[in-house]
This record gives structure tokens, sequence and C-alpha cells, in this order.
């Protein structure tokens, strides 16, 4: 059997074999917002999307054996997407038709994959630009490829959507500090644990102290700072684009009252997003055009 008959496999059982299937996920996480409320043919598109960033993401932090390998061989069978339209695995298979009705690009699925090759080798950020650097492989190809499924095709809107999906990204690494770090995984600055006196082994702790909490609030407001610089992107859309992104938007802010409200102690339970909370930051933005 070759490595790519074993990583569609692979693909296959991270699928079905788990209690959280990717529908569960699709309802939890900030990337499918809003999709009940769209057409089905763009939902589609966005699940075939979503399920294949999703598989991506599990291969690098959930698969067994040589995680790097079922990247690469994960990253050769994407490849034929583009090329002979037949890959072997059924994910993969599934997003063939909304390439090719969308016009979607190689690049940003590639640096989906490239984000969690980085994972297996790369543990700490010394600084916040280097987590930033990160982003541009592990977020900003979401943005990239949801703007696509809605024919947008905009340096400049391209660039709000950049800064939306690394916010949502930060988001989702602050609820997870606590897995993360179970996980062998620190993704908060070493330059912002040193700069408030937090050692890494307080991370461990099952609730945060102090250092930790004035650390969290700190890099909770930096990322609403950001997800609010790219919030002008629902106001430049139009149509389901608009809706769509506003939900993802609202979906951020939502999450980050759910960190608030844990007063920056991520360790002692993961904050929770409530869904009348993503209502009503979608309600505001739609009628502000995506202002404050």
């Amino acid at each position: 059997m070759s490595l790519i008959d074993t990583v569609a496999i692979a693909s296959v059982s991270l699928m079905s074999a788990r209690a959280d299937t990717l529908a569960d996920r699709r309802r939890a996480e900030n990337f499918p917002v809003a999709l009940r409320a769209l057409p089905r043919a763009l939902r589609a598109d966005l699940v075939a999307v979503y399920d294949v960033a999703r598989v991506i993401d599990d291969l690098g932090d959930e698969a067994s054996g040589d995680r790097a390998a079922l990247l690469q061989a994960f990253r050769t069978d994407l490849a034929q997407v583009w090329t002979t339209g037949a890959p072997k695995a059924d994910v993969l298979r599934a997003l063939v038709p909304t390439v090719r009705r969308r016009g979607l690009d190689p690049e940003p699925f590639d640096r989906l994959v490239q984000a969690n090759l980085l994972d297996q080798r790369v543990t700490r950020y010394r600084a916040f630009p280097d987590l930033l650097a990160y982003c541009e492989l592990s977020a900003e190809p979401v943005g990239r490829i949801v703007l696509g499924v809605f024919g947008v095709r905009d340096p400049d809107l391209e660039r709000l959507s950049d800064r939306v999906c690394t916010a949502l990204q930060l988001i989702e690494h602050w609820q997870d500090v606590a897995e993360d770090r179970r996980a062998g995984r620190v993704y908060l600055p070493q330059e912002d644990l040193a700069a408030h006196g937090v050692a890494e082994a307080e991370l461990d702790a099952p609730a945060a102290s102090p250092a930790v909490r004035g650390l969290m609030a700190f890099e909770i407001d930096r990322a609403a700072e950001l997800l609010d610089s790219g919030a002008p992107l629902v106001g430049r859309l139009t149509g389901w684009a608009r809706l769509a992104v506003a939900g993802y938007v609202a979906g951020g802010r939502a999450a980050l009252d759910g960190l608030r409200r844990t007063g920056g102690d991520v360790l002692a339970a993961r904050a929770r997003t409530r869904r009348r909370d993503v209502a009503r930051h979608a309600a505001r933005l739609i009628a502000s055009r995506g202002a404050r």
C-alpha cells in the first residue's frame, strides 16, 4: 500500500471514527459561522473547503504515526485536485467540483499543509511577529479561500480578510492555551511570557495565576484590536459574502466575550462562546457595515 493510499484511509478514519464528527466541528468552530443561512450551493462549497482544512489540521494534530509523512502524502494527493482531478482521499474528491465551480487556486490550500508541517517541528514562538508569520500559513489562507468561493478577488479586501482570519486564529489559540500546553505547544510568544513574569510551568496549573491573567488580558485585547481592524471588510462586501463574513467576525467577537468572562483564567475551563452573542454581534456588523 502506498503512502498516499495510507493517508486516504487515515483521512476517512479521522472523518468518521470520532465522536466529534466533522459536522459537529462545523457547528462548534468559527470557520462555519452563518453557513445555515446561505444558499445550498454556497453552503456545500464552504463545507467542502472546511472539511479539507479540518482533515489537514487533524493529520497534523491527532493522526497516529509519522504525521509529517502523512501530511506530505496528503499534500501530494491534494495537488491531484488541480492536475488529474482524481485524488484518492474522499474529502479531496468532494473538493474537486468546488474548485472547478469557483476557480479556486491551490496555493492557499498548500499553505495550510505547510502550517501543519511547521507544527511538527516548531512548538514555541519567540515574539509576536513570529506568531503572525505562522498565521500567514495557518489562518490567512482560510479567508482567501472563502473570498474565492464568493468570487471576491481584490487585494485590498484580501488584506482585510487576512487581519480577520489571523485574529480568529489568535482567539482560538487563547481559548486553547491549556490544551495546547498539554500537547507540548505554547503559542503565547516567549517575549510576552517574560514581559508579564509568567513561567511556562504556570500554564500547567489548574487555574491561572494573577500574572497569567494579566498576560491573557493583554493578548485578548491585542486579538480584539486586530479583529476590529479587519472588520470593515464586512461593509466592503455585498450579498451573501457580506452575511457570511459578518458571521465569521461576529463569531470572533463572541469568542472574545467568552474569553473576557473568564477574567483571563483560560486554564480552569475553556472559554464558552454564546450563540446569542454571535447573533447580537452579527446584527450590529450588518447594520453598521462593519464599523464598531
